[in-house]
């Protein structure tokens, strides 16, 4: 049975980032090349191995919440409810003409709650359990940056979360839209939102041997696809977009910044921690997105690669492309924001997304910054250190997660 599936467009989105807190500034910060990594500024790291992260500057959630809001929204809900806002103020959607019931919201978060777990832990065992908050189950877990952004818009659509590691922004992403596509609902307001960076959270990443430890020279510290690269910086954030139905997009002259058109996900079964070392679930992953898609692996342009800045991942991420697209790969433009950004874990697919669809809006494909030496198992084309002019037609967004998560989206300029 042939089902006609419904078109998608993104028709707002809203920037949390280490190198921005609003789309603009976000934009304008890739295509200068911006970096956003420097020493931990949130709690002492003279202790840990590495000292370097992305942090989120100058943010106020006063802004948009009062001091009771505040109090009651671990970081990462703060980001994520705040990016939101932005998203729905730029897509102009006035929930007063509209079925709050037909709009949903699906934000994913890799940790969740971790500043909320590590004071009240402290709290716990300094004063004794008579003087955790009440609130301490609410603001930790996963699911309340979706269940905030839901109260605050007074959105009664679809309401959940997905938890899949550094995947978790992406896979919300396609999943939201798959749900508008079979006709569930007309928008969904989707993507990630990560706030982690905590002595807990930062030193279990140290544990593994997963951090970079360039402590002298953060400037050059994430340096995806690069012979140097040692490990990835740990950042925070959100990116959000509110996709919707085209039809309804139009009914409303919705400004509309490009189409999603194909989503897909696969496992590595393979490690709790590492890639498949042969790339095959990645590489499944892309080829299925652009079959779900329904256009030909030579259509696509630009991939906004996983990139993390360390040493198996970026070369394993290599071979899935050259699985995938043979000798297109080569055609390709592939670049990883995260040597601007840092890592932002759960929220990387909500901000990468938002890269993406910039870089079809304007033209304009952001660079790869600190690529200095190239490896030889890296040997793409990695748009080195400057932004590129170009006309995306078609972008690749993947997002790789612990656990063996592949996830992959396709967004196309509209026609």
């Amino acid at each position: 049975m042939n089902i006609t599936k419904r078109r998608v467009v993104i028709t707002g989105m809203g920037v949390l980032s280490p190198v921005g807190n609003n789309l603009n500034d976000f934009w304008s910060a890739l295509m200068e090349g911006k970096n956003g990594v420097g020493m931990v500024t949130a709690f002492d790291s003279s202790k840990f191995t590495s000292h370097l992260s992305a942090e989120v500057k100058d943010f106020n959630p006063a802004a948009i919440l009062n001091s009771k809001q505040i109090k009651r929204m671990d970081r990462f809900v703060q980001f994520g409810v705040y990016a939101a806002k932005m998203a729905f103020d730029d897509s102009a959607i006035d929930i007063t003409k509209e079925d709050p019931k037909r709009i949903g919201v699906l934000v994913g978060s890799g940790i969740g709650g971790l500043h909320t777990i590590e004071k009240q832990v402290e709290i716990y065992l300094t004063k004794g359990p008579s003087r955790l908050s009440p609130f301490l189950i609410p603001m930790l877990i996963v699911n309340m940056a979706s269940g905030q952004i839901s109260i605050m818009l007074g959105l009664k659509g679809p309401n959940s979360c997905v938890a899949t590691a550094c995947a978790s922004g992406t896979h919300a992403i396609g999943d939201a839209f798959k749900i508008i596509q079979r006709g569930d609902v007309d928008v969904m307001v989707t993507g990630g939102a990560e706030g982690c960076i905590t002595p807990v959270g930062f030193g279990g990443f140290c544990a593994l041997k997963a951090l970079s430890t360039r402590n002298d020279d953060p400037q050059h510290a994430s340096r995806p696809f690069e012979r140097d690269r040692d490990g990835f910086i740990i950042g925070e954030g959100a990116g959000i977009l509110v996709i919707e139905e085209l039809e309804h997009a139009k009914a409303r002259n919705a400004k509309i910044y490009c189409e999603l058109t194909g989503y897909s996900m696969t496992g590595d079964a393979y490690h709790m921690t590492a890639p498949d070392p042969e790339g095959e679930g990645a590489a499944e992953c892309m080829a299925l997105c652009v079959k779900d898609a329904g256009i030909k692996p030579e259509d696509v342009n630009y991939i906004n690669a996983h990139g993390t800045s360390t040493k198996y991942n970026d070369s394993i991420e290599t071979k899935a492309i050259k699985k995938t697209f043979g000798k297109h790969a080569y055609k390709l433009a592939v670049s990883s924001t995260k040597s601007m950004t840092g890592h932002l874990l759960g929220a990387a697919g909500g901000v990468e997304a938002v890269a993406c669809a910039m870089a079809i809006k304007h033209g304009i494909i952001p660079p790869t910054i600190n690529y200095e030496n190239p490896d030889p198992e890296c040997d793409l084309d990695y748009v080195p250190n400057k932004a590129r002019k170009a006309d995306v037609n078609v972008a690749l967004s993947n997002s790789l997660g612990f656990g063996g998560h592949n996830a992959t989206i396709a967004l196309k300029k509209i026609q």
